[in-house]
């Protein structure tokens, strides 16, 4: 084999190489304290349209006025029965179980280039259907409750 032939080889093996390690070493990097998504079930009529809280509070301004509120929710919040497991695996398993599997965050952002994460399903479901979102989260009814689905750390 003439020496530029195999430099060249060489050179696409090391490059094979590299883009294996991306793809596995995100998954095995991991800093400070782990992210969950949590499903937490909500009371129908302690929620508005909008997904924020009926009862009202400083931060956001006065409880609305209207009764049909609860009726608009059902309407707002997001199926999670069609929510596909292989495209929200920490969504579907909030929902099952309350809480998903941890996640970490990366150093210096590398690991979220390349993986998935809660935030990103939180995002998928944001962009899904912007009226679901409120600030605690977003709003997903599954088998008939009506969860309120955020990405936190535990304290």
């Amino acid at each position: 084999m003439r020496r530029v032939t195999r430099n060249v080889v060489l050179l696409i093996l090391a490059v094979l190489v590299a883009l294996l390690a991306l793809g596995a070493l995100p998954a095995l990097l991991g800093s400070g304290d782990p992210y969950y998504l949590t499903a937490t079930p909500v009371d129908d009529g302690n929620v508005s349209a909008n997904g924020s809280s009926a009862s009202g509070s400083a931060a956001n301004g006065p409880a609305p006025a209207n009764d049909s509120a609860a009726a608009a929710n059902a309407s707002a919040a997001i199926n999670g029965s069609a929510l596909s497991e292989r495209r929200f695996p920490y969504t579907t398993e909030a929902l099952r179980n309350g809480s998903s599997e941890p996640y970490r965050k990366g150093p210096w952002g590398l690991k979220e280039t390349f993986t998935h994460s809660p935030f990103d399903e939180r995002d998928a479901l944001a962009a899904r259907n912007p009226t679901a979102v409120s600030p605690e989260g977003v709003l997903v009814s599954y088998n008939g409750t009506l969860y309120r689905v955020a990405v936190g750390q535990r304290v």
